[in-house]
């Protein structure tokens, strides 16, 4: 009888582990066009309007800067835990959380005038992306609870509570009966950086914190603490590093950056808010932050790969008539791609005979 076993290779280079990304894009558009050719829509079209238009139009490049920005934020946050084998897969509620507490000081200050306004909110915004952490983080610490669960169902959570608030009190009520709030004034708005381009102040943003978390996992007793308890728990005990500890302070820093990213799309780019908020950000920044391979600065070319993605999708739907879905199809098979890249690089697949038993006399 045959069977397939896996077998450990040796450490991969570190070129074939930053290769393997790429492979996996390539491959993702190459049986993204015969998919779709055998489905009935232009499968070579399709792929040259997600993966090649964005990049050679220059008129989509802002796109490109702004759509990228919340990916990078929200992946970035998730890395760190990801490296601690903490696994927030709840930062879209998080992400939605953020955007309802600067929209909640927005509405409390949109009487009143100054600087202090946009801080207020990115600060209220980070608070309420880490307040939307805590119950997975205590779950987990006290009760062994697993954070994949908990985490995306406080998603569904996060989404009614936003229907709740602008469909109710938080209602404009000279929007016409629209189910969205008063429009942000200048003051809670971020500022354009390019003139004349939709490039918003949350862009550059997006890099510090990339830049930032870099230097903090690489350089700091806080990344080497996650790292440590993420490849070797008893290691970490015995060095004295707290587990529980980490477990907090990765699923507080993934909640807050995830706030931090619906702040600057609830000010940057909504400019109000309204119940499309969700966009799927904190879900497809999963993709980001593997495609990324955890690295802060690998998630910046992540994020603007996944954001050609994105915005090439739109425009295949106006182009060939490409279904919405067709960005999702894309992005699931870039996942499944890269995971499978990752087994054939770590795992070799032998195929092992069952010798048969031997008849004795």
């Amino acid at each position: 009888m045959m069977q397939l076993r896996l077998e450990k290779r040796p450490e991969p280079s570190r070129l074939m582990l930053y290769l393997t990304p790429v492979l996996a894009v390539l491959a993702t558009a190459l049986v993204g066009a015969i998919v779709f050719s055998l489905i009935g829509y232009n499968g070579l079209g399709a792929v040259r309007e997600i993966f090649v238009t964005p990049i050679v139009n220059p008129l989509k490049w802002q796109d490109l800067a702004v759509k990228s920005a919340p990916l990078i934020i929200i992946a970035v946050g998730l890395a760190i835990g990801y490296r601690a084998n903490v696994w927030n897969i709840g930062a879209e509620g998080q992400y939605i959380l953020g955007g309802l507490a600067a929209t909640g000081v927005a509405l409390l200050t949109r009487d009143f005038s100054g600087p202090w306004i946009l801080p207020a909110m990115i600060l209220a915004g980070m608070l309420g992306g880490l307040a939307w952490a805590v119950l997975p983080a205590l779950l987990r610490t006290k009760l062994q609870v697993n954070e994949i669960l908990t985490s995306l169902m406080l998603t569904y959570v996060a989404i009614q509570l936003l229907n709740y608030l602008v469909i109710g009190p938080w209602k404009d009520p000279m929007g016409f009966g629209f189910p969205q709030t008063r429009m942000f004034t200048a003051d809670q708005t971020l500022p354009f950086i390019i003139p004349r381009t939709i490039v918003h102040l949350g862009v550059p943003i997006a890099v510090v914190v990339a830049v930032a978390a870099w230097f903090v996992m690489g350089r700091s007793v806080f990344g080497y603490q996650v790292k440590v308890v993420g490849a070797a728990p008893n290691a970490a005990r015995y060095g004295g590093f707290s587990i529980n500890r980490t477990i907090w302070l990765a699923l507080l820093t993934s909640g807050a950056l995830a706030g931090l990213a619906g702040v600057l799309e609830a000010s940057g780019t909504f400019g109000r808010m309204v119940p499309s908020f969700p966009t799927n950000y904190g879900f497809t920044a999963i993709i980001v932050a593997f495609l990324g391979r955890l690295h802060p600065i690998g998630i910046i070319f992540a994020g603007l790969a996944m954001a050609v993605a994105v915005v090439g999708g739109e425009v295949a739907q106006t182009t060939i008539q490409l279904p919405a879905a067709a960005v999702g199809i894309f992005q699931a098979m870039m996942l499944f791609f890269l995971l499978a890249s990752d087994l054939l690089v770590r795992y070799r697949v032998r195929v092992v005979g069952k010798r048969p038993a031997e008849v004795t006399p």
